[in-house]
């Protein structure tokens, strides 16, 4: 069943600018639309790319493998490193640099900016303790779902699924449900940049025939995705819709298929 939550307000990066830019008129003119090459700034959008460079795999990284990974000269990676090291979003030891808790901040500021969460967690608990399997909400980003909230099941061996992981948007069943809430153009363009490969045997990988579940489960209002993502794992997903019924996350819930 659709869960509908009011006032949420989802504001995503690429809305900021234009919605600072209208904010506060009245009688006067509307601003011109921003165009993805109005006022880029080009050390900035380095900067995140240098962030991005640390990961699971990458935990500690020296200034050449930095440049590497980013695709920046040796000095130009050195500036970046410099400016987050004094501002305190990278530490060094010796000649490896590493995030420090500090970068939570900027993820911290999306989360929090969301009024659904309020409305949403007491409810996530809820199914949690009634089913005894762990809850997620996820938002679309591309091709990918992104965990934004989770509230695990109390078990011995769980999912090891955190805030701000990512999985395949057209295996995963909060995947499906959030393409569902594209438009079909939209769809059919991201679909064809997922590049859908099996991962386990029952993977859907045919674009026409991802559509139609797509469809389907958009028609129906739910998802569950049987051991496509992963042998054993399967996963029931619903929509969290806005007050005038867009799609803006995904609820599921998850467990070993035996369960």
């Amino acid at each position: 069943m659709r869960t509908r939550v009011r006032h949420a307000n989802i504001t995503f990066v690429y809305q900021l600018a234009s919605c600072m830019a209208n904010r506060g008129q009245t009688s006067t003119p509307k601003a011109e639309p921003l165009r993805p090459n109005d006022g880029y700034v080009q050390s900035f959008a380095r900067g995140l790319t240098v962030i991005r460079a640390f990961g699971r795999e990458h935990r500690e990284l020296t200034l050449s493998e930095v440049a590497e990974l980013t695709g920046l000269t040796r000095a130009g990676a050195r500036r970046i490193l410099l400016t987050l090291l004094t501002l305190g979003y990278v530490a060094c030891d010796e000649r490896k640099f590493s995030l420090t808790p500090r970068i939570l901040d900027l993820g911290y500021a999306y989360l929090s900016s969301l009024q659904l969460w309020d409305f949403v967690e007491p409810i996530m608990e809820d199914l949690v303790e009634q089913a005894h399997e762990s809850c997620s909400i996820s938002v679309l980003d591309d091709t990918e779902i992104v965990y934004v909230l989770r509230v695990p099941t109390r078990k011995i061996m769980s999912i090891n699924l955190s805030i701000g992981s990512r999985l395949p948007a057209y295996c995963t069943s909060m995947g499906r449900i959030l393409l569902g809430g594209l438009s079909e153009k939209d769809l059919d363009i991201t679909l064809r940049r997922s590049k859908p490969k099996d991962l386990t045997k029952r993977t859907v990988t045919d674009l026409d025939r991802l559509k139609k579940i797509v469809f389907a489960d958009r028609k129906k209002g739910w998802s569950l995705v049987n051991q496509e993502l992963e042998e054993g794992l399967c996963s029931l997903s619903v929509p969290i819709a806005d007050y005038s019924g867009k799609i803006i996350a995904a609820m599921n819930i998850s467990g070993n298929v035996t369960r």
